[in-house]
């Protein structure tokens, strides 16, 4: 009776916790299961805008071409330099100066000396020239100075919009011209089923929150409580004991 009472036990508390779990956290084990079909579903080079906007800069620097010598530019630098690199801007030599600090400048590389910083003109124009979408939608620059869901990234930062089927952003480094992000249709879809999945509803990036822990350990009770239910209610042979039958035979 004591086993018999314990198996019972046992076998209506796993089913009590499991029924409560399962309303609980049910709703969001179905957007953990559709988010993660949508987002392996989705191809990343889509999410990430590739087949509309090709973000690296290809030209390479003519070696004949005569260039200041990296004492000069560095002469010219307005404070101590981590790193120098020569690379082109729309066919345009420049050294790339990463200062100590992290900031980022562009020196002429031929004079070695600076260069003024990417204005919205140049901005516009390097997003059209890495615009791989179908005909030439209108364009719009703003300078963006806070944080959005979009971009999270170094700050300030231009952002030229363009009236295309994906309302695409392209967002271009007012330090060296380079594109630092892209954002389309598809990528606002992904980052939405994104913060469901780790449920950072308003940020879309904590991965560790409070409730993706707490319905985490829950997902987990849950299977545990499903597994103990499958084992105690699995069908299995009942063994009838016959006692004395070879006493009779013989």
């Amino acid at each position: 009776m004591v086993l018999r009472s314990g198996r019972l036990r046992l076998h209506v508390g796993a089913s009590k916790l499991h029924r409560w779990l399962a309303l609980i956290i049910g709703v969001q084990l179905l957007l953990w299961f559709s988010s993660g079909l949508l987002m392996s579903i989705l191809p990343i080079e889509r999410v990430r805008g590739e087949h509309l906007v090709a973000r690296e800069n290809t030209a390479t620097i003519d070696p004949a071409q005569e260039f200041a010598s990296p004492a000069s530019v560095l002469g010219a630098a307005l404070g101590p330099v981590r790193e120098l690199r020569y690379t082109t801007l729309f066919g345009q030599p420049v050294a790339e100066l990463t200062m100590a600090n992290g900031t980022v400048r562009m020196h002429d590389a031929r004079t070695g000396l600076p260069m003024q910083r990417i204005d919205a003109p140049f901005a516009l124009r390097v997003a059209r020239a890495a615009y791989r979408g179908p005909g030439v939608p209108v364009a719009s620059v703003m300078f963006a100075r806070t944080a959005s869901t979009e971009f999270r990234g170094k700050l300030p930062v231009w952002r030229v919009e363009f009236e295309d089927a994906e309302t695409t952003r392209v967002f271009v480094s007012p330090e060296n011209g380079r594109i630092v992000g892209v954002r389309t249709g598809t990528w606002r879809l992904y980052d939405f089923f994104w913060g469901l999945h780790i449920m950072d509803w308003k940020n879309h990036e904590n991965f560790n929150t409070p409730w993706m822990m707490a319905f985490a350990a829950g997902g987990l009770a849950l299977a545990v409580a499903g597994v103990v239910l499958l084992y105690m209610r699995w069908p299995r042979r009942r063994q009838r004991k016959v006692q004395g039958v070879h006493d009779v035979a013989a």
